[in-house]
């Protein structure tokens, strides 16, 4: 009888391949003994669906890895464009940017046949033009429902979404910008236009209710992401919302400020890092733990192309961030195309590692 085919031989065998076996189970136990990373991801516009990408393909929990809870709170003072419309016209609050971050939890258009339903915008000139079906189908569900959160719920399902979202408040809310020269403009879509150096924004009704689940996220989060968006009228009307700025400086969760990588015509133009962080300490407190820069030097001629539209890298000097409170995170976070973007990739990355480990 050969050596390896003893019953002593077989008996080791066995025992080993069940202690193998025991382990796998109980490596499998402690993994799901352990909860997901809960990320709590504000803004609005194009920035905040950049981030949700990024976490998006890191939500689904793999063995050593329990996975993400992703909760997206996304501004309700836009009154421009298809949303603009909709509030006037049916009184809805704006779906627009609700839709774009169902989408991008839930893997975008090159992934999610019903995603790029949800993003088709109809052309022309009248009736429905310039609607994107999303919006139109979160409106309706919201008079069906008669409950807009429901609605976002409801999209979410549709769309398989990893993740939920929620508007910052349920409450029919307008910005207000008071100007360096005693003026107010109201509504978002005309502070832009207005031209002047920005010196605060207000809600009206000032301080809404905060929508359910959104003070509980927050206070409940390992890492809290603000931004990137525009900084007046993507970041600080989630933060002005009844009770957010409180719970901010009372969570226990790391604040993280992802920092806008261009300069914005009419809203930011001039302002370095610096000035954005102090803007959102001014309006709401020290709510900021840490800002996520980049650290890669866009390419020139991309520079030359934004600069005649009046964009300029956003300057950083890590010395001041430091002396104002908050500590400067420096990553390659270029996406590698001709526009100067975020890689959602490189962004959740940075962001996990920084929620897991902390600074």
């Amino acid at each position: 009888m050969l050596e390896s085919e003893s019953p002593l031989n077989e008996a080791l065998s066995e025992e080993v391949r069940e202690r193998r076996r025991t382990a796998s189970r109980n490596e499998l136990v402690q993994a799901l003994d352990v909860r997901p990373t809960r990320i709590v991801a504000m803004g609005g516009g194009t920035g905040l669906p950049m981030v949700l990408r990024g976490l998006a393909r890191r939500a689904d929990p793999r063995v050593g890895d329990p996975g993400l809870d992703i909760t997206a709170v996304v501004a309700m003072s836009d009154d421009g464009g298809s949303s603009g419309r909709l509030r006037r016209t049916r009184g809805s609050l704006p779906p627009g940017d609700v839709r774009n971050c169902l989408v991008a939890l839930a893997g975008g258009k090159s992934t999610n046949p019903l995603s790029e339903v949800f993003q088709y915008r109809f052309a022309g000139k009248r009736g429905l033009a310039g609607h994107a079906v999303g919006n139109l189908l979160i409106a309706a569900l919201a008079e069906l429902k008669g409950d807009f959160l429901e609605a976002v719920r409801v999209s979410g399902e549709l769309l398989g979404v990893k993740g939920r979202v929620l508007p910052s408040t349920l409450s029919p809310v307008q910005l207000v910008a008071r100007m360096e020269d005693a003026t107010e403009v109201v509504g978002e879509r005309n502070i832009s236009r207005a031209h002047g150096r920005i010196q605060n924004v207000l809600l009206s009704p000032r301080s809404p209710p905060p929508v359910d689940g959104l003070l509980e996220a927050i206070y409940t989060a390992d890492l809290i992401a603000i931004g990137p968006g525009s900084l007046y009228s993507s970041l600080m009307p989630n933060l002005l919302v009844d009770g957010v700025a409180r719970a901010l400086c009372e969570t226990r969760a790391l604040k993280v400020m992802v920092a806008n990588l261009m300069t914005q015509p009419g809203e930011t133009d001039g302002m370095d890092c610096l000035d954005h962080v102090r803007a959102v300490i001014d309006h709401v407190g020290p709510v900021l733990d840490a800002v996520l820069i980049n650290g890669t030097r866009p390419p020139e001629e991309s520079c030359k192309r934004y600069a005649l539209k009046g964009q300029f890298p956003v300057q950083v000097d890590r010395r001041a961030l430091i002396s104002a409170g908050v500590v400067p995170v420096e990553a390659d976070l270029l996406k590698d195309c001709p526009r100067i973007r975020h890689d959602s990739r490189k962004v959740a990355r940075c962001l996990l590692k920084m929620a897991r480990s902390g600074l």
